[in-house]
């Protein structure tokens, strides 16, 4: 699956060993297109459509969830990407379907979370419209 950025660039693939362990660290099952995505792709930033985007690395996963305090203030919530202002891209880890959200971080909380996608090339997609 290609995913495209209308302008900006992706980082080189990320270490398959930093991947599959990935998901064990987080202590979540990690969609298979997220992971095939990591492989090709460790992060990134810029435009998809009208719409920025900065993924962040896998290696950074961790680290962000828990500066962003998103197992307090919203449970269940992975963050995986910023729009670079005030939200934040992730799964929803207590659906089995782990649908992407978004979610402000001014004001977090599993409420203000809104379904905007099925997988990650739906989200694409959609940023893309």
């Amino acid at each position: 699956m290609g995913y495209n950025l209308t302008e900006g660039q992706f980082d080189p693939p990320a270490e398959s060993a930093v991947v599959d362990g990935l998901s064990a660290r987080l202590g979540v099952a990690l969609p298979k297109d997220y992971i095939d995505f990591l492989k090709e792709h460790n992060g990134g930033e810029g435009f998809i459509g009208d719409n920025y985007i900065i993924f962040f690395k896998a290696e950074e996963l961790a680290d962000f969830n828990r500066e962003y305090e998103a197992e307090i203030y919203a449970p269940g919530i992975l963050l995986f990407a910023s729009n670079g202002g005030g939200e934040g891209y992730g799964f929803d880890t207590e659906d089995a379907a782990m649908p992407i959200v978004r979610i402000p971080f001014i004001g977090m909380d599993r409420q203000s979370a809104e379904t905007i996608a099925c997988h990650l090339a739906d989200l694409f997609a959609r940023l893309a419209d």
